[in-house]
């Protein structure tokens, strides 16, 4: 697969979750179908990663892996007629250059990390203190 395929793929993963941000608003869209899809739109429009890119390899785990896959479930739980709706406005979003960013998930994503941060910190300590 060569660089303009990818970027083919990439192109239409962002419609697809910019569809999916757009039809989880709509009323016609069951409850589960709606707390999924924003988690996905969420995580995949927060600026910060759960696995930060610098990390070889893992880095790019989320990017290439959970949002694909989290994006194929979540369109599959959505009415068809829903998302339609909502790819047809995506695509008018893409070519004005619109889109959302999830700061509320960068919050978690932070809070997450720094958690991680002090139970690292208690553990070294403990150990430390033997």
């Amino acid at each position: 697969m060569n660089l303009e395929e990818w970027r083919r793929r990439a192109g239409r993963l962002k419609a697809e979750t910019y569809a999916l941000y757009l039809a989880y608003g709509d009323p016609r869209v069951p409850l589960h179908a709606k707390l999924f899809a924003a988690l996905v739109v969420a995580y995949a429009f927060s600026p910060i990663d759960l696995i930060p890119d610098p990390i070889p390899v893992l880095g790019y785990l989320d990017d290439l892996v959970l949002i694909p896959l989290g994006v194929a479930l979540a369109v599959r739980l959505i009415p068809e007629e829903v998302l339609s709706e909502s790819r047809q406005r995506a695509r008018e979003m893409v070519e004005r250059g619109e889109g959302p960013v999830s700061r509320a998930a960068a919050a978690v994503i932070v809070a997450l990390w720094l958690a991680l941060a002090v139970l690292a910190a208690s553990v070294v300590a403990r150990w430390v203190r033997g």
